[in-house]
């Protein structure tokens, strides 16, 4: 079998995709920010005219394009989910948490055509330019959408609070703007400061009935094999409902394997993932994703591993990991939400010229469990 090593768990693009992600936000806050600021000749001190201003909110801009540029490489390469570069530039194109990960792109999409127009500004004129630069402020809010909605870290106390920081700088921004808008209506002032509070009471909202709920990830998206085991658990009352429903594999079984192996490399080796489909004896898929140290001998000593296994009829996905590995050999086991437990005799051939997968699974209910 393929040699198998490297820590199992979040790649090295995983954590690059997210920091990168992170950081974006936080500086196309400062951009929005610096332009909201400086639309009312905003200065912070003799130090720093208007001009400094200017330059810094242009670097910014630019900065914020190259690491979205960096963030959806890293979220391509990382393999976990299905994404792919087409979907980082054309919306609601992508399987994965198609609408959350659209809005990302539109965001992405409206400042590339701030800068393109920056370019082209001369040619587009002034109420032209000034109308579309605008229009990109709109890429904020939606990035932050993206974000509360895309974002596996929003639970995270750090992500959390940079989140709040981020919004309550543009808050104050822009109820800054609005108190110094001069001969505005005191109406259209008190209407513009009101709409800003409630976007702001929006986000709030929508992050607790949303991303703070158990099941957030199944509705928001994310294909059923991409569910880690609490995820499974957590995702739908429906699942615990049918707790005593019969599945497909409720009995012994055999199945033939097929499919592909993909290997990333890792610090101090490789993480391997088997997308393997199940025919014969029983239908379905299982995905398997596999870490260890290499041995001398050219073995493996096993570290960590995910097995999740789906097959239609089941009330849910069956999540677990591998207890022994022999060569090509295997044996795991696997549960899903309702407690039901299923233990695993695996047998692959790996081509190594190709990366095509074959081979045969037994498995058998564990009593009792």
């Amino acid at each position: 079998m393929i040699l198998l090593a490297g820590a199992l768990g979040p790649s090295a693009y995983w954590y690059l995709s997210r920091a990168t992600g992170a950081v974006a936000l936080v500086l196309l806050t400062v951009s929005v920010v610096l332009g909201i600021l400086d639309s009312v000749r905003f200065s912070a001190a003799p130090r720093w005219p208007r001009f400094a201003i200017d330059q810094l909110h242009r670097d910014a801009s630019l900065l914020v394009i190259v690491l979205l540029v960096l963030h959806i490489v890293t979220s391509v390469l990382d393999g976990f989910a299905p994404i792919s570069l087409i979907d980082g530039v054309i919306p609601f194109h992508s399987p994965y948490r198609s609408l959350w990960l659209g809005l990302g792109t539109v965001s992405f999409d409206l400042l590339l055509a701030l800068v393109a127009t920056s370019l082209m500004r001369k040619r587009l004129g002034y109420r032209s330019w000034r109308a579309i630069h605008w229009l990109a402020y709109a890429g904020w809010p939606v990035a932050v959408l993206h974000g509360i909605g895309t974002g596996t870290d929003i639970k995270s106390w750090w992500m959390l609070l940079l989140t709040v920081a981020c919004v309550a700088a543009v808050l104050i921004a822009v109820l800054a703007r609005i108190a110094r808008a001069s001969g505005a209506p005191d109406g259209i002032r008190a209407g513009a400061g009101a709409l800003s509070l409630a976007t702001v009471a929006g986000f709030a909202l929508f992050t607790l009935v949303g991303p703070f709920q158990p099941g957030w990830a199944r509705r928001a998206g994310t294909p059923l094999t991409l569910l880690g085991a609490h995820a499974v658990a957590s995702s739908s009352t429906t699942a615990t409902s049918t707790s005593s429903a019969k599945g497909p594999l409720d009995r012994r079984f055999s199945a033939n394997l097929s499919g592909t192996v993909s290997q990333q490399e890792a610090s101090g080796g490789a993480i391997v993932e088997l997308s393997l489909r199940l025919d014969g004896g029983a239908h379905g898929q299982m995905r398997i994703r596999l870490g260890g140290e290499p041995l001398p001998s050219g073995g493996l000593s096993l570290t960590g591993s995910q097995v999740d296994l789906t097959a239609p009829g089941m009330p849910s996905a069956m999540v677990g990991k591998i207890l022994s590995l022999q060569g090509g050999e295997f044996e795991a086991r696997v549960s899903d939400a309702s407690g039901s437990v299923v233990e695993l005799r695996v047998n692959l051939t790996v081509d190594q010229n190709t990366g095509a997968v074959t081979g045969t699974m037994g498995g058998a209910p564990v009593a009792g469990q």
